[in-house]
């Protein structure tokens, strides 16, 4: 699984990367976690507002922080997808 976290470095940012590395370490899971922080990549990705998150290529949110039962039923239903 590949996962994207965009954001320019707030604290909403960095809330969402530790959330989504907890989520990932609960579920026990192999996913590649990126940290993108480059304006030109995250406008590319379609991301006007941050922070953001796209997992395999696909943006799931952006904007917000979603709480972990949020992030976990994403990414669980990636996984069902998969």
């Amino acid at each position: 699984m590949e996962i994207k976290v965009l954001g320019t470095g707030c604290a909403k940012c960095i809330s969402l990367e530790q959330s989504v590395c907890e989520v990932v370490n609960e579920l026990a899971i192999e996913a590649n976690i990126e940290k993108v922080t480059d304006f030109k990549e995250i406008a590319k990705a379609g991301v006007m507002m941050t922070p953001g998150l796209v997992i395999n290529g696909k943006v799931k949110f952006s904007g917000k922080v979603p709480t972990k039962a949020e992030l976990t039923n994403i990414i669980t239903s990636v996984l069902a997808e998969s």
